[in-house]
């Protein structure tokens, strides 16, 4: 874990997408969206702290879910053989943030499909702890999970329909 961490770290981001915290999280729902095929997980991976932990709860779009936390490399390792052949999509509806000092706790409510029209689009919640050091905002933890019949997302975290 530590030469991942390092690597990280070493890792150029490009500038914009490290400047503030709407920018960095863009940036990752940038690096997820695409169609079926290679995803840029350099640029994926400049925008995580050392040590950052990514921690799916429930099913996720390959397969039934279970709580296991994973290191940057190790979601990549996960995820990639989907991405290579699957359309994915996701979008950020909605957003709430908390700030102290250089810390930032946001929920950002998404949307996911394997097309931008996709009628069968899965909602959720993922939660990011931000930090700014180093000139430039980082993602330390992401934590998400979809909306369910029996997990509904509560109303203060939707957008406004009219």
């Amino acid at each position: 874990m530590a030469e991942e961490s390092k690597s990280n770290q070493s890792l150029k981001p490009r500038p914009g997408d490290v400047e503030s915290p709407k920018a960095i999280i863009g940036a990752l729902y940038e690096t997820l969206t695409g169609t079926a095929g290679k995803r840029n997980f350099q640029r994926l991976r400049s925008l995580y702290f050392e040590g950052a932990r990514l921690v799916p709860i429930g099913n996720r779009i390959h397969g039934e879910g279970n709580t296991h936390p994973m290191s940057v490399d190790e979601w990549i390792d996960d995820i990639t053989a989907y991405f290579e052949e699957n359309d994915f999509y996701i979008e950020q509806i909605h957003w709430h943030e908390d700030r102290f000092g250089d810390m930032v706790q946001v929920f950002s409510t998404y949307q996911a499909g394997a097309s931008k029209d996709d009628r069968d689009m899965v909602r959720g919640i993922r939660a990011y702890q931000l930090l700014y050091r180093e000139d430039r905002w980082w993602i330390v933890n992401v934590m998400w999970d979809n909306e369910t019949a029996n997990n509904e997302i509560p109303g203060e975290f939707t957008p406004y329909l009219w």
